[in-house]
């Protein structure tokens, strides 16, 4: 069995984190084939979103902790696992120039709840649950949860589910900011496609600006983001998109985007 199903249809890549017998738990193997997944997204230029989500009743419960046992009775602590396998992951979802949705179909634990923390947009099912796990096994948050999570929730809310740990559910997600959309678990992979398609079919250009924008305004002060944002806007007005939407919207027609 494939850790890590990939696909693309209709522009959109779906990755799928396939360890279902093992709540989508990641391995050095699966962290190695989910960056191989979002990096193949990032690069093929048929793919204008992303699609993220998980098999059976678990997005990601985050480390496998069967494997990171074995390492920590070889003494080989966490084999640098962090450095080298999650934040490349969190970095690509991040950076990548493609929106990124992550369908939160139930438990998204740790690292796993953090892959979901880095994408764009996120939607979940009723029975999602998010459980910001580390504390509970004497470590420190990762995969950028630090960064993260207090950028959707506030630094208040975040020290107190990262420190304490207690698993929340998807309607106190909601409430927080955390997700956007809660969905009847029968229904999340119809309106995670439908949200990923929409992405796919609009501005590419102009969503790789946004998420620039937003990445640096995040840690910048105001001047510096009007600056780059009148340089992104000037790279966005040269582009075949804006000038086709900015005729349609004159004809009073619906834009047809391309991604160029």
């Amino acid at each position: 069995m494939n850790d890590v199903l990939y696909s693309v249809d209709d522009a959109v890549a779906t990755i799928v984190i396939n360890r279902p017998e093992a709540m989508n738990s990641l391995t050095s193997r699966a962290k190695t084939a989910l960056l191989e997944a979002v990096t193949a997204a990032s690069q093929e230029r048929a793919v204008r979103a992303v699609l993220l989500t998980g098999t059976g009743r678990a997005f990601c419960a985050g480390q496998d902790l069967s494997e990171h046992a074995a390492n920590l009775e070889a003494g080989r602590g966490l084999d640098d696992t962090v450095r080298t396998r999650y934040n490349p992951i969190v970095r690509m979802i991040t950076e990548m120039d493609k929106p990124v949705v992550a369908a939160v179909n139930g438990v998204a634990a740790g690292a796993g709840a953090a892959l979901a923390f880095a994408c764009d947009l996120r939607i979940a099912s009723e029975k999602a649950r998010f459980a910001m796990a580390f504390s509970g096994i004497a470590l420190a948050p990762d995969s950028g949860a630090s960064w993260t999570l207090q950028r959707l929730v506030g630094a208040g809310r975040a020290a107190e589910l990262l420190l304490l740990g207690e698993p929340i559910g998807s309607a106190r997600a909601l409430e927080l900011g955390i997700v956007s959309q809660v969905i009847p678990a029968d229904e999340l992979g119809t309106a995670a496609r439908a949200l990923a398609v929409r992405l796919a079919q609009g501005p590419t250009s102009a969503y790789t600006a946004t998420k620039r924008a937003l990445r640096f305004a995040s840690t910048s002060s105001l001047a510096e983001a009007l600056e780059l944002e009148a340089d992104l806007q000037d790279a966005c007005a040269r582009t075949d998109d804006h000038l086709n939407a900015t005729r349609a919207f004159l004809a009073k027609e619906r834009p047809v985007f391309q991604g160029r």
